[in-house]
């Protein structure tokens, strides 16, 4: 008896043990406040990717507007006597088509546009169809009618929005009526008919829906926007990316093309036309017509520090190994003046050549630009050489502005290598690096900033994602990955200045790269577990760091930690603690988080907890189920100065703990 009731103790006592070596042991140090983190933190990047731009946040649902894409009539059917001119009234865009009478009044003239993988449109709501037109002949009134049409309806007509208009000038005008859709159809038709006798010339034929972002005519996406906006960025790159270089120097992404007028900004080729054969996309192009005043404008209404990058003249060199498609370095003045005009543009006066054009274009205030980007994943000593005289140029006009160089395209190695020693030479401000890579990258770079050097150029972390292996697509335990990799530079928030997923957006229907932060279709989109893990940095980024350590040492994913990564920051303008967790083991984790050196009058009032989990880790949101994963919020009970709680398997979460420092 005795002997058993010794064993029964003996093994209490070893299981109170081994309760006690499963806890993880944190302490918060709360004494002091550590690095401030930067407003820039945590953003957002654009490339027009993936029909990004036209297709997605451009709200044009018109393909090839201006019938100036190389095969002039891609994305049009034309019927009767359509023919093309190229004389038309803008300078940069001249090419315009005739409708002329078809010859017999039960025969017909007219265009049809396929829009951008149909035209998404919802009963209810209305859209502004808008055409430059004339009657070139003069003398009696044009007529066209403008339907949406459902081609695949079983009903007695195609058309459910249809509305006549009359062209009553001879000289170019601009004319829009309003559709009223009766049914939604997310791949509908315009159509455009001749009604008349009279021949009628038109050109730019635009088609947008009345509730964009703001309102704008020249609009953006209101779902898409709003999801931006939701993620409170504090800084937003544009407009790329590779589309800044161009598959060659004629095509790179040119931003004095895309102001002004958007009726005059010129056709541009999209970089990732060409790219990949395997996900081709003949018709991918850029209409300008999501513009650089349109970012800056962007950037201001989600609370951003817009982050433009511009060509150093040097073409994509993954696709140009060759030498001479590149600008050679005694020629890039063009280039430079560019980079200095677009400050102009920018911030400058309206008195200025470029400052008047931006007040020209509605906005007379400056838009207070303090960073710019010089070059993209540019490497070898071609890059520094270029870069070195925009970086002179820029440092002597505007001194003040912040340059952003780059570390090319690898996260280590030869060229990483070769290129942050030549970034400190010149004295970038920031340096640009980018690493989409695997999970066992991400769970082996907890560590990554901690001995970066403190005096160099701050980091800008550009452009990142977890690419599963075997699984390059969105799904939980990648973002949980991309989770904990962030709470690496949220402790080194003295050294990374900036941080931005990528891609952001994808066309279910258009996608040649993924994973991506936000899919959409022509009608809805999704938030994907990645776009989460963001918005949670952005909203709890706090202030200022607090140090976290488990064994006095940050708790990294290093070997003995258990699978757990983990920061703590303080937000001076709430008065909160926040601890951000992630649990990338299959187990949960018992966790006692001390707050180490409070005041003895400061004490922790209350909390919350949000939390990211999923029972199948290969499975994300989607269109049809937007809401399979997302994050969950719940009270958090605290005694005394230790929050003793649990974290699930692969689980992140973010502790919100009441407590004046």
């Amino acid at each position: 008896m005795m002997k058993s009731k010794v064993l029964a103790i003996a093994a209490a006592l070893a299981m109170a043990v081994a309760l006690q070596a499963q806890t993880n042991e944190l302490i918060v140090q709360a004494k002091k406040l550590g690095a401030e983190i930067q407003p820039t933190m945590y953003g957002l990047f654009f490339e027009d990717i993936n029909y990004a731009a036209d297709g997605g946040l451009y709200a044009e649902l018109v393909k090839n507007r201006s019938f100036e894409f190389p095969q002039r009539l891609m994305g049009w059917k034309s019927f009767g006597k359509v023919s093309l001119r190229d004389d038309g009234p803008f300078e940069r865009n001249p090419h315009y088509v005739r409708l002329a009478y078809a010859g017999h009044p039960h025969k017909q003239t007219g265009l049809d546009n396929e829009g951008f993988f149909g035209i998404g449109v919802k009963q209810g709501e209305e859209y502004r169809f808008s055409v430059w037109a004339r009657i070139p002949d003069g003398g009696e009134a044009g007529r066209i009618r403008i339907e949406l049409v459902d081609s695949k309806s079983m009903g007695e007509q195609h058309a459910f929005a249809t509305e006549n208009l009359a062209i009553d000038s001879k000289e170019w005008k601009k004319y829009q009526v309003t559709l009223n859709p009766t049914a939604t159809n997310p791949r509908a038709v315009l159509r455009i008919f001749l009604t008349g006798q009279a021949t009628v010339d038109l050109e730019h034929v635009s088609l947008f829906p009345a509730d964009t972002w703001k309102g704008r005519e020249n609009g953006l996406r209101k779902d898409l926007v709003q999801a931006l906006a939701d993620l409170k960025p504090g800084v937003f790159r544009f407009p790329g990316g590779c589309i800044v270089e161009g598959t060659d120097l004629d095509t790179r992404y040119d931003w004095k093309k895309s102001v002004g007028p958007v009726e005059n900004r010129p056709l541009n080729e999209n970089r990732w036309q060409y790219t990949f054969p395997h996900r081709f996309y003949p018709d991918y192009y850029q209409s300008y017509g999501l513009g650089f005043y349109e970012f800056f404008q962007l950037s201001e209404e989600i609370g951003a520090e817009p982050l433009p990058v511009l060509s150093c003249g040097l073409a994509c060199q993954f696709q140009n190994p060759d030498k001479e498609a590149h600008v050679p370095v005694c020629e890039l003045q063009s280039y430079i003046q560019d980079a200095l005009d677009l400050i102009e543009f920018a911030n400058g006066d309206v008195t200025t050549e470029w400052g008047k054009l931006r007040a020209d274009m509605g906005h007379p205030a400056p838009f207070d630009l303090k960073f710019i980007g010089i070059g993209n994943e540019q490497w070898g000593k071609e890059y520094p050489e270029h870069l070195e005289p925009f970086v002179n140029a820029i440092r002597k006009a505007y001194p003040d502005i912040r340059i952003v160089g780059s570390s090319g395209p690898d996260s280590e190695g030869k060229q990483f290598d070769y290129l942050w020693p030549e970034m400190k030479r010149l004295k970038a401000d920031l340096v640009d690096e980018h690493f989409y890579r695997p999970e066992t990258w991400f769970l082996s770079q907890g560590a990554r900033y901690d001995n970066y050097d403190r005096k160099g150029p701050k980091v800008f972390a550009g452009e990142y994602a977890c690419h599963g292996k075997g699984k390059k697509w969105n799904h939980f335990h990648a973002a949980l990955l991309e989770a904990a990799f962030m709470t690496g530079l949220e402790r080194n928030a003295d050294v990374v200045h900036m941080a931005t997923y990528a891609p952001l957006f994808a066309h279910v229907e258009g996608w040649q790269w993924r994973p991506d932060m936000i899919w959409f279709d022509n009608l809805n989109s999704v938030r994907t577990v990645s776009y989460y893990v963001q918005q949670l940095y952005t909203r709890y980024k706090g202030t200022n760091i607090l140090p976290l350590t488990m064994d006095k040492k940050p708790l990294t994913g290093a070997e003995g930690q258990n699978g757990l990564f983990a920061s703590a920051v303080y937000d001076k303008n709430t008065s909160e603690i926040i601890v951000k967790v992630a649990n990338t083991s299959d187990e949960s984790q018992s966790l006692n988080i001390t707050f180490d050196g409070l005041k003895k009058k400061s004490e922790i009032t209350g909390g919350r907890c949000i939390k990211l989990s999923s029972t199948d880790p290969n499975k994300d949101n989607t269109i049809e189920h937007p809401a399979t994963i997302v994050p969950q919020e719940s009270v958090l009970m605290v005694q005394g100065r230790t929050l003793n709680t649990e974290i699930g398997a692969n689980t992140f979460t973010v502790y919100i703990l009441k407590c004046g420092l």
